[in-house]
């Protein structure tokens, strides 16, 4: 099938599936006229590729993954290793998204919102107010 129908059937814009194959992630065979060709197995990966970016997976976790799942004597204990990094990522993103709502929530509350000209959310920003 042509590169619109696989990025169709795997749920991925066509900027993507060509960006897959001009890094390696996929390597679909060419017609003659240059044209790419893909099959049920490159949907299959083009599709794992799109629920492990939708995990935040980094394009070299997806290449690691893809390889691991591909060797079938692969340790689960080197795909886990894999994941856990990323739930470190998740959990540091978290804290710090944590962070930015304590420190707005303070700045908001200390708002009178009224029709008067001060303000400590601007007064803070301007301060560099970070907690």
């Amino acid at each position: 099938m042509n590169i619109q129908s696989a990025a169709k059937k795997a749920g991925l814009p066509v900027k993507t599936v060509r960006y897959y194959d001009e890094i390696g992630l996929v390597k679909p065979d060419r017609q003659p006229n240059g044209y790419r060709q893909f099959d049920d197995t490159h949907i299959h990966k083009l599709t794992f590729l799109g629920r492990a970016r939708r995990l935040g997976f980094s394009l070299e976790d997806c290449r690691q993954l893809l390889s691991l799942y591909e060797d079938t004597s692969r340790a689960s204990s080197d795909v886990k290793s894999i994941a856990q990094a990323r739930i470190c990522d998740i959990d540091r993103k978290l804290e710090e998204l944590n962070s930015l709502r304590h420190t707005l929530v303070k700045l908001a509350d200390a708002c009178q919102g009224n029709n008067r000209p001060d303000c400590p959310i601007l007064d803070g920003l301007a301060r560099g107010v970070e907690e």
